[in-house]
């Protein structure tokens, strides 16, 4: 399709983005953060170790004698350190029992307790069970409301604080769970021990279910080592396994940043943020397991290539550029690249580079076919990204509807979805891409989640240096509301986009749940960058400090005589 315009004479100038300087400057900055791969003999004992830890977890965690708390709590301290990737059969086998044994027929006046009552309920929800909420209506007063005697109990609240994350739509008592427990907890925090306190701060920030995993991990191994009960064998495993995996990333790092070096998009596009760093980091929310290690790297690049694409069009290009650009971009032809500005061209060259690459990759796994859909799914990326530009430079400002229709793919993650799976391997079927490429309920909720609360804290930073009107300006122009009244309406919005989310990983399941959960976690990497500030543009506030935990510092190791030993 040829796009052709007529625009009124217009007073035009290139926009600034005035984003902050990337988190790690130069790819030898970024070695010279890291510790030097350990020595083949060190790799060796480490090797043996962790093999000899693992099969000790996983006959605790097979245990036949087990009480259904003491085994959800042992799963939940796996979840939480970021090892239940080593032990997902061993855990699906364990939850399936309890709930066909314990829930499938619940009666509802066994177990009141609180926390193990949550902490079932959330561990069954979070595996996929559809696992009612009437399991709380014990924790009733005779109003129907939930029982004030319950306020002391600090652990049991933050159970079940966690667990009313996992709510869906029409589940009031949920619903008045969380708030109650977040009134009740807020409260509560001046009294509480250094640690509880904590942790309750911590929770109320970043709930499980809305937290990357790894990154939590990090966070998570402090306060189970403080937790005079846990389990020593699965602490030090976790942590040697988070300490070899991040070996992993760095130099799954390293090779990625060589080549964003070599496309010298800092000095070719200085306009645009250059973010390799974040960008990896952003797919390692969406999987940070070694065997997506193929998948990881393509998400990477296409990521990054968005990122450019995205200040394109929203900062620097001309209207009349940018309809060459989404020309080229609808040819995906190499030749097209001549009808090009100088300064497009290294993007436009780069695009079908990547997208070449994968093909190659692609083919001899003998499914290709995947490439066409990743590609059809970029197309309609630019084709959206070129309606904001239009009614940028046309000084439109369309209704709330109009702006979500666009948005929701300009917010890039029906395509980021769709390229997710790409390098998956063989859970990944035709029929899935079929599915992620009909608009389904859980990617349109993840790219709700995404639009919204990018707008919710960028909308007066883009205002303020020239941009399309962002959904809050919509919002406010038609509904004659004030800024306080939108900002309301869409935290509610991104509320019910987590419980349809939710509710689609509740068996039964149109796809598999891995693939589910690639959806959920690119939902979960906006949660973490988007929820006060917009962390991936200003990337020098606390994005710093996640990659910091993550990619660079390892987490110190105890052995049996307690000497510290760090890989």
């Amino acid at each position: 399709m040829l796009y052709l315009f007529l625009i009124q004479p217009t007073i035009w100038y290139r926009r600034s983005l005035d984003a902050q300087p990337i988190i790690i400057l130069a790819f030898g900055e970024i070695i010279s953060s890291l510790t030097p791969l350990m020595p083949w003999k060190w790799m060796l004992k480490w090797a043996n170790s962790f093999s000899s830890r693992k099969k000790k977890v996983r006959k605790m965690l097979v245990a036949a004698n087990d009480q259904p708390s003491q085994k959800l709590n042992f799963i939940d301290a796996i979840q939480h350190l970021g090892v239940s990737y080593h032990f997902e059969s061993e855990i699906e086998t364990a939850l399936r029992h309890i709930y066909e044994t314990d829930y499938d027929h619940h009666d509802d006046k066994a177990n009141d307790d609180l926390y193990n009552v949550a902490l079932s309920f959330r561990l069954l929800r979070q595996q996929g069970y559809p696992i009612s909420c009437d399991v709380f209506n014990k924790f009733k007063d005779d109003n129907g409301k939930i029982r004030e005697s319950l306020i002391g109990d600090v652990r049991g609240m933050l159970s079940l604080y966690e667990a009313a994350h996992l709510r869906v739509r029409g589940e009031d008592i949920l619903d008045e769970a969380l708030s109650f427990t977040i009134t009740h907890l807020e409260s509560a925090v001046p009294n509480l021990s250094n640690l509880v306190q904590e942790q309750v701060i911590h929770a109320l920030n970043q709930p499980i279910q809305k937290g990357l995993k790894r990154l939590e991990a990090t966070r998570y191994f402090f306060f189970y080592e403080q937790d005079n009960s846990h389990n020593k064998v699965l602490l030090n495993f976790a942590k040697l396994d988070f300490n070899l995996l991040q070996k992993k990333h760095q130099w799954e790092l390293s090779e990625i940043t060589r080549w964003w070096k070599e496309l010298d998009f800092a000095k070719k596009m200085p306009f645009a943020r250059d973010r390799i760093v974040e960008c990896y980091f952003w797919a390692l929310g969406v999987y940070f397991e070694p065997q997506y290690l193929l998948a990881r790297r393509m998400l990477t690049k296409v990521i990054a290539l968005t990122s450019i694409i995205d200040d394109i069009y929203d900062v620097y290009g001309t209207l009349e550029e940018l309809a060459l650009f989404t020309n080229a971009i609808e040819r995906w032809e190499i030749s097209a690249i001549d009808q090009l500005p100088e300064y497009m061209k290294p993007c436009y060259q780069a695009l079908p580079d990547v997208y070449n690459m994968i093909d190659e990759e692609m083919a001899r796994k003998g499914t290709s076919y995947r490439v066409h859909y990743a590609k059809s799914a970029m197309k309609n990326l630019v084709r959206a990204y070129f309606e904001e530009a239009k009614w940028f430079h046309q000084g439109y400002v369309p209704s709330i509807e109009e702006y979500m229709r666009v948005a929701l793919v300009t917010s890039a993650y029906t395509m980021l979805a769709t390229t997710s799976l790409v390098g998956m391997g063989e859970v990944v079927s035709k029929e899935a891409f079929d599915w992620v490429s009909s608009d389904p309920l859980i990617v349109r909720a993840s790219s709700v989640v995404c639009r919204l609360m990018d707008d919710i804290v960028s909308h007066k930073f883009e205002q303020k240096r020239g941009h399309v009107a962002s959904a809050v300006e919509c919002y406010m122009k038609q509904h004659d509301a004030s800024e306080e009244e939108v900002l309301i309406e869409f935290h509610k919005q991104v509320t019910n986009a987590w419980k349809d989310m939710n509710a689609e990983c509740l068996h039964p399941i149109e796809v598999s749940m891995p693939l589910l959960l690639r959806v959920v976690n690119l939902a979960r990497v906006i949660d973490v960058l988007y929820k006060d500030e917009d962390s991936y543009t200003h990337s020098k506030t606390r994005l710093k400090g996640f990659v910091t935990s993550v990619l660079i510092d390892p987490v110190p190791i105890s052995n049996e005589k307690t000497k510290q030993i760090t890989i």
